[in-house]
């Protein structure tokens, strides 16, 4: 296989592009984004752009998706123009998106139908890491695909870890980390908004305790995005939609259900991202869910 593997993106959202930007700096690319703007931004940055999922897989040995859910996987393989009708047999389609076990499997055995294989490669480490080739990537995938991915997989991680020879062995060690991260960031919640509660300023104890045995990745990451949400001014960037652990918690607790395993916590981190969805948060960053337990009205009011 080539060091340079001609690749495909389909999906430039907040994971996609930077994603794409970084592996055209070194291969040769083709993207594809139902947004044009996105596409030309890609174009800016070397690579080719497409006008459907079947085009932008037409020339490639390795399609990598990075689109949102299960359906958009769907849409982007087997839709109308969709990538499936373009891919020669030896081909890989490597799986970024967090769609849980079965649905992994079930789309690894439709394209095995056509000789084309398939990379379970979900990624974790956010838009920055992204761009910088530091993302942290499971892998579930035969020696054969995983081989002709690799020089693709090479550059956007820092960490790869081989789970499994099965697609969804992947998916399913990416839910424990999305169990973790889901319950962190709920946790980070309840504190920020206790603290509020007690009159507490919110930056102090973000400061404090992130460099304590209290702290985690997440409350030094959300923490200070839940106190961006009580200040006059822009809302927090979104660098990752509150729905998206609508969706992962729900496969958490889905195979955790299917395995017999009890996840209460997960399951009470579950129940706040959708009351942060039902409050209309679910396009906003998933740190806004503070204001479900804090609204922006109740400072102080628990003292």
């Amino acid at each position: 296989m080539s060091p340079r593997p001609h690749t495909a993106v389909i999906g430039l959202g907040a994971m996609g592009l930077p994603m794409a930007r970084r592996l055209a700096g070194h291969l040769p690319v083709t993207v594809y984004d139902i947004a044009a703007d996105r596409r030309a931004t890609l174009a800016a940055a070397g690579a080719r752009g497409a006008t459907s999922p079947a085009e932008a897989a037409r020339d490639a040995d390795v399609v990598v998706l990075a689109v949102r859910d299960q359906a958009q996987v769907e849409g982007a393989l087997f839709g109308e123009h969709g990538a499936a009708e373009a891919l020669r047999p030896g081909t890989v389609v490597v799986l970024t998106s967090t769609v849980g076990p079965e649905a992994a499997r079930a789309t690894a055995e439709r394209l095995a139908e056509r000789g084309v294989l398939t990379v379970d490669a979900p990624v974790s480490g956010g838009p920055v890491r992204a761009g910088d080739g530091d993302l942290l990537i499971v892998v579930g995938a035969d020696d054969v695909a995983l081989k002709t991915a690799r020089p693709v997989l090479d550059l956007l991680a820092s960490t790869l870890t081989v789970v499994g020879p099965r697609p969804g062995d992947g998916q399913a060690l990416k839910a424990i980390n999305q169990l973790l991260a889901g319950v962190h960031i709920a946790a980070a919640a309840e504190a920020i908004a206790l603290a509020r509660g007690l009159g507490l300023d919110p930056t102090t104890v973000v400061d404090s305790l992130k460099h304590g045995a209290a702290g985690s990745f997440m409350f030094a990451d959300r923490g200070p995005r839940m106190v961006q949400s009580y200040e006059e001014g822009p809302e927090p960037a979104v660098k990752s939609r509150l729905d998206i652990f609508v969706k992962d918690m729900g496969i958490v607790t889905g195979i955790a259900k299917d395995a017999h395993v009890p996840v209460p916590l997960a399951a009470a981190a579950e129940q706040l991202y959708l009351l942060g969805e039902r409050a209309g948060l679910g396009a906003r960053d998933d740190s806004s869910v503070v204001t479900v337990l804090s609204p922006k009205s109740s400072k102080g009011e628990g003292r």
